[in-house]
């Protein structure tokens, strides 16, 4: 993805190399969580440089970068063993303020995510109403200049660290189940909120479950007309789109993967070696099928229903790097992560540090990188996107 611009690539890495702290690489190296503060250490890093939001306008603290742009330094940012930056944060509520924010709401909101403290989550997904998000059932009833919101939302992510949430809630009842939605910013201190987290099979905590028991949300803090949050819902998922392929992704998974073996003298092995070319042919696909949609992006072309393969793809094939990985290592992929029996942390770069590191978490990343085929559209919905909006089964 990177080869269009290898000037502008190089200088991302460079910088990246330069200011990147040591002990932030050597968290994400090993697949552990990045804690909160250290993540916000980072965006402040990026923020000063200009390299935190560069997609968005210049007006709102960006650069006006391009599609392509924006994914060239997003893969070099996890090539370079960088934390995945808050989409939910810079890449959805961010431009979703930009085009339908009031001048109010951006002047309030926009500078505040631009400096890299302000941390968002996604309030969808309920209970009864994941895939299918026009079901939802959180009501939020209007007492004078406030709504009074009421109900329930599942597999937030990260909603145990986040300041606000921007929250799809039923305000009307008539029509299409989609014409009685309003999108809303919800300030999580609020009395009535309770976020309960999820322990994953892996042992994090990613998503929660959010409770609202009578949230008093300003209507000042609904983005849009009421009812007309479906709308801004559906434009949000498109600032996502090209990035679900996740070309980054699975290029630091390869990296790992061969960090590990090629010191085994696995990489000879028939076997290794027919799995990790399947593996490699898929990723050359993969990035060559992307770049055709970019490239139809680039030219303001509207990309279309589509584009859903690359999120089938990219997350199927990061679940492959993760299970030849846990394979190749055998016992060794199992419970080597010191900080699972109290020990010391690691060393960013001691001699044993990437055996650890690697090998510590690797059946925890398994369990983990599970979730790409769900979060975001589970690969089912994939499917029956493709077969009725392409191939008009």
């Amino acid at each position: 993805m990177t080869d269009h611009d290898p000037a502008f690539a190089d200088a991302i890495r460079a910088f990246v190399r330069a200011h990147l702290p040591p002990d932030i690489r050597a968290a994400v190296r090993a697949g552990h969580p990045v804690a909160r503060a250290r993540t916000i250490a980072w965006n402040e890093i990026l923020a000063q440089a200009g390299y935190l939001v560069p997609h968005w306008p210049e007006e709102w603290g960006g650069r006006g970068w391009s599609v392509a742009q924006q994914l060239a330094f997003d893969e070099v940012l996890c090539t370079e063993d960088a934390p995945e930056l808050n989409a939910v944060t810079f890449d959805m509520i961010g431009p979703v303020l930009v085009r339908y924010g009031s001048p109010a709401q951006r002047a309030r909101f926009l500078p505040a995510i631009a400096s890299g403290r302000q941390w968002w989550c996604q309030g969808y997904s309920e209970p009864n109403a994941g895939s299918d998000l026009a079901a939802l059932a959180t009501r939020a009833v209007r007492e004078g200049d406030d709504y009074l919101v009421t109900g329930s939302k599942i597999w937030t992510s990260y909603a145990q660290y986040a300041d606000w949430m921007f929250c799809l809630v039923r305000t009307g009842h008539e029509g299409r189940p989609q014409e009685g939605i309003s999108f809303l910013l919800l300030d999580m201190r609020s009395p009535g909120v309770t976020v309960r987290p999820i322990v994953g099979i892996h042992g994090w905590v990613v998503f929660n479950e959010v409770f609202l028991d009578g949230v008093r949300v300003p209507v000042s803090q609904r983005v849009g007309e009421e009812n007309g949050g479906w709308t801004i819902a559906k434009a949000l998922l498109e600032f996502e789109r090209l990035k679900l392929a996740r070309i980054g992704e699975n290029k630091r998974r390869r990296t790992r993967l061969l960090a590990v073996t090629e010191p085994r003298g696995l990489t000879q092995a028939p076997w290794f070696r027919e799995r990790f070319a399947m593996l490699e042919a898929r990723l050359l696909a993969l990035e060559a099928h992307a770049a055709r949609f970019l490239a139809r992006a680039q030219a303001g072309e509207r990309i279309g229903a589509e584009v859903s393969m690359l999120k089938l793809r990219g997350s199927q094939l990061i679940q492959l790097w993760e299970e030849l990985t846990v394979e190749a290592l055998g016992p060794e992929a199992w419970a080597l992560d010191e900080r699972a029996f109290g020990g010391a942390p690691l060393e960013p770069d001691g001699p044993q540090a990437l055996h650890q590191a690697i090998g510590g978490t690797a059946s925890s990343r398994r369990f983990l990188s599970r979730g790409y085929t769900i979060a975001g559209g589970s690969s089912e919905i994939q499917h029956n996107i493709l077969a009725k909006q392409v191939l008009g089964l």
